[in-house]
């Protein structure tokens, strides 16, 4: 059979994928296996998926191939989320750029018709992706947050909250959007440090009887602002009651610059005496500090801004300017009138939209909230209790109990048309009711009014649509239609998921959400373990966006380096919660280790063809001969065992990176050197059937991490009958895996193993210092204690380092190379000269150092904070790496006397 040089990836993805998807092996439906579920974070469907979604569509698909491959069920749901302001601002601006329609100018129906059609074209982008990815979900159950059932769902339980008293409306100080031109919820809005200006205004003072009242200097008084723009919207200025300076203020009034309107001198000891001029402007409307001291001292609330950011009729100039360049003209304004005293820089924390990214306005609003208190707290329970595991735990625990600890009221109606619209229904007087219908609203209304002087017809729907995540809280109970069919067979099946994959930055919006909806309406937590992935920067520790251009296309990197190279890559350095820095070495790793693998399966290949002889395993020089399939066996058991302890752990990348070394150093570099015939040898069958059975093991490993390559090899290694894919291979379980030996422990066989991997080492590095090629023939003297283990790895030793014959000796052999390899003394004899100079400076600089490392533990080890504190296994490692050094010290100290 003829191999292509290196693995072509393109086709193996687009044949795999194929053949997977025709048997249906990712489909799932209820039966008597256990069930292993996992809900995918749905992307949003406003374009395609970035870094982030890569690394995570890739954990998830690890752990539900290990699990599919394990003896479970394994449901992975895909699916995508309307990502309500997000998408209308996308489709908004693709109505007035390609087509040249303004929003105001269509109808709601007519809108929504333009916003589903953009959802089908990206999200179509989406999902092939994730298969191009090698993401083996369940394409059959596909779920999006605007479909009939799931729309349906959200009514349901908003209704249902609403009738508990866990939703209510009211006119609060909310963040507003003024981009989207809608409310956020409080988790929306991301705080950045800044450097502003503070800016001095002077206001102009009145005594209650008309008389005018002056201090600082005789103008007025003075009030420090990093808004002038909402200068405007003042309605008092508030001091001290404590503060002498402004004692004489009582009854007095100020009056609002450029405006010229009187407002109140009030007093409340919120103000801080030691910041800025001690006296504060109060402008209600427009911070949440301003707006409570309003509402204690019966201020009134003038808006200056509109709902796009432009100064409103109330601000009385500048009406329709932007609010960042009214106030520019403003201080300008100000400052030719003689009131501005001072500008000087400022540090302060602002807030902008994580969906827009423009800078957030407090503004009252009348809004729909949640009431969060009580549904919060079995949430915190599931987690404190233990019930919900938080990967790494010690990282993201404490994050999530203070959110709840410290929950507030969720703002969740949105001034948008892409979205679930809010089930409220309101009569010609205002009045309204709360219904899945307009129908049921008007029985409402009949019921709570007895006749009503309107009709069904006559009733409005409130306007505004569901913050996204109040759709997307209910994601792992109603992809299984728990909400809308209750108890039915799939949702007693699948849920509660088994892991939930995702993102540190959506811990308030979504996780702890999905698990207040799963205690709601399940009555049990939604998923047993939370894994959270770290966010991928680039080299330079950037977060990766659009706009600084540094977010490479997951399509163009897998044409250039193929699935499993990607994958790999972005495996390989992310521990589990840390940040990743993304460089595409890692994924030219990846393709190095494809081609790796590819070499292996062109070698074993070739020596199917070569003729071949079968040993007979009655002879005593059998062991011998089969210790090399000993060794590995153990081996591929050991790592066995350490993977699946690493993969229950989470520790993802820790376990790729223990496979990796197994195939590439252990299988690649050691094994199939040690059984290789010789050039004009035939080739030893056993030898073969072994390798062969151990790389299928291999591949079988690696599967979940790299499906496309390993299901390649797995079917180019020996003919398969139908339905024997790699992608459905069942593990052994541990305890059932094939033993190395009975006559030996698999310890002994792995200790052989690292004793003769060292020893290689140690005299190819030596033949290299003293310019011996590799053709060129030595003899090989040991002294050891350890004489019967040499003799059992002495076949394969004289073979890898090139050695005529081995000797054993107690005493320095002259005019040989001499070396010192763990606690033995070899002594190498060739035909070329011996330089005893370099030798000696040789075994000296490695003596220096390990004098070094004694001296290090040893400073380590009478530090009692250190002994005290350290666990006792690692106090123990310490001993025993010291206690090796002085043991070659010993040697290496006699091997320089002899030099001598």
């Amino acid at each position: 059979m003829e191999l292509t040089k290196n693995f072509m990836t393109a086709e193996a993805e687009a044949k795999w994928t194929q053949i997977w998807k025709d048997k249906a092996y990712f489909t799932s439906k209820p039966d008597e296996r256990p069930a292993f579920t996992v809900v995918i974070p749905p992307p949003n469907v406003t374009g395609v998926l970035h870094m982030g979604h890569t690394l995570n569509e890739t954990v998830q698909d690890i752990l539900v191939r290990k699990a599919r491959m394990s003896g479970f069920n394994a449901c992975w749901v895909p699916g995508s989320d309307h990502a309500s302001i997000a998408t209308e601002a996308k489709v908004v601006q693709m109505l007035e750029k390609e087509k040249g329609i303004k929003k105001a100018d269509l109808s709601r129906e007519e809108f929504l018709r333009y916003a589903f059609e953009w959802k089908e074209k990206y999200g179509g982008i989406i999902y092939n992706q994730i298969e191009r990815l090698g993401c083996s979900v369940d394409w059959n159950r596909v779920s999006f947050t605007m479909d009939d059932h799931y729309y349906k769902a959200v009514i349901e339980v908003f209704v249902d909250l609403y009738k508990k008293g866990l939703i209510y409306r009211g006119a609060r100080m909310i963040n507003w959007d003024p981009s989207a031109k809608t409310a956020l919820s409080d988790e929306e809005v991301e705080y950045k440090d800044i450097q502003g200006k503070l800016y001095h205004v002077c206001y102009r003072l009145e005594a209650a009887d008309g008389q005018p009242l002056e201090t600082f200097a005789g103008k007025g008084i003075v009030i420090a602002t990093q808004r002038p723009e909402t200068i405007m919207g003042d309605t008092a200025i508030c001091v001290n009651p404590n503060d002498e300076r402004y004692a004489h203020l009582k009854g007095a009034f100020a009056y609002v610059p450029l405006i010229n309107r009187r407002i109140p001198i009030i007093f409340d000891e919120y103000v801080d005496t030691a910041f800025g001029t001690g006296a504060l402007k109060v402008t209600p409307a427009h911070d949440i500090n301003d707006y409570n001291l309003g509402l204690k001292h019966q201020l009134e609330v003038v808006d200056t801004l509109n709902a796009d950011g432009t100064l409103s009729e109330a601000a009385q100039i500048h009406i329709g300017v932007d609010r960042f360049k009214a106030r520019k003209l403003v201080v300008e304004a100000l400052r030719e009138n003689g009131q501005l005293v001072k500008e000087e820089e400022y540090s302060t924390r602002l807030g902008y939209s994580q969906r827009t990214g423009v800078v957030v306005e407090p503004r009252i609003s009348t809004q729909w909230f949640v009431r969060m208190k009580e549904l919060a707290e079995p949430a915190l329970n599931a987690v404190v209790s233990g019930d919900i595991r938080i990967h790494p735990g010690d990282k993201f625990l404490a994050t999530y109990k203070y959110w709840l600890e410290n929950v507030k009221d969720w703002c969740i109606s949105r001034q948008l048309w892409w979205g679930q619209q809010i089930p409220a229904f309101y009569a010609p007087d205002g009045s309204f009711q709360v219904a899945a219908t307009r129908e049921e609203a008007y029985q409402a209304f009949v019921q709570s009014n007895g006749a009503v002087s309107f009709s069904a017809e006559d009733l409005k729907q409130d306007e505004d649509v569901l913050d996204t995540w109040f759709s997307s809280w209910l994601w792992p109970i109603e992809v299984f239609n728990g909400i809308t069919e209750p108890g039915n067979k799939e949702i007693r099946y699948y849920y509660p998921t088994s892991v939930l994959v995702t993102g540190q930055d959506i811990i308030f919006f979504w996780v702890a959400r999905m698990v207040m909806a799963g205690m709601e309406y399940e009555k049990q937590i939604p998923f047993r373990d939370v894994y959270f992935t770290g966010m991928v920067r680039d080299k330079q520790g950037r977060k990766m966006s659009k706009s600084l251009g540094n977010s490479p296309d997951l399509l163009e990197l897998i044409d250039k380096y193929g699935a499993d190279a990607v994958r790999f890559g972005i495996m390989i350095s992310s521990p589990a919660g840390n940040d990743l820095l993304f460089d595409e070495a890692a994924l030219e790793q990846g393709r190095n280790f494809n081609n790796k693998m590819w070499n292996a399966l062109k070698l074993i290949t070739m020596w199917k063809d070569r003729e071949s002889f079968h040993p007979d395993k009655q002879t005593e020089q059998f062991a011998s001969m089969n210790w090399p399939n000993a060794w590995f066996r153990s081996r591929l058991n050991q790592v066995r065992a350490e993977v699946d302890q690493l993969m229950q752990q989470f520790r993802l990348s820790e376990a790729l990176k223990t496979i990796y070394s197994l195939v590439w150093d252990d299988y690649c570099s050691w094994y199939l050197e040690w059984i290789k015939p010789g050039v004009d040898e035939p080739v030893n069958a056993w030898h073969l059937q072994q390798a062969i059975a151990f790389y299928e093991e291999l591949v079988q490993l690696l599967h979940p991490y790299m499906p496309f390559i390993t299901e390649e090899i797995y079917h180019l290694l020996a003919d398969r009958k139908e339905g024997d894919e790699l992608c459905v291979r069942q593990f052994l379980p541990l305890d059932a895996l094939p033993t190395a030996a009975a006559t030996k422990s698999e310890v002994s066989f792995l200790a052989e193993g690292e004793l003769l991997k060292q020893v290689i080492s140690g005299i190819r590095d030596q033949r290299n210092k003293a310019q011996l090629k590799p053709k060129e023939s030595i003899r090989l003297f040991v002294n050891t204690t350890q004489t019967e283990l040499f003799n059992t790895i002495q076949s394969i030793l004289l073979k890898q380092v090139n050695a005529a014959s081995i000797g054993y000796v107690s005493e320095a052999v002259p005019q040989t190379i001499a070396a010192v390899i763990g606690k033995d003394q070899f002594y190498i004899e060739s035909e070329k000269p011996v330089d005893t100079g370099l030798q000696k400076e040789d075994l000296q600089k490695e003596l220096d150092y390990l004098k070094g490392f004694v001296a290090s533990c040893d400073k380590k080890l009478t530090n009692e904070r250190f002994v005290q504190n350290a666990k006792p296994e690692v106090v123990e490692m310490e001993k025993k790496k010291r206690a090796d050094a002085v043991a070659k010290i010993e040697v290496l100290e006699t091997s320089l006397a002899n030099l001598t």
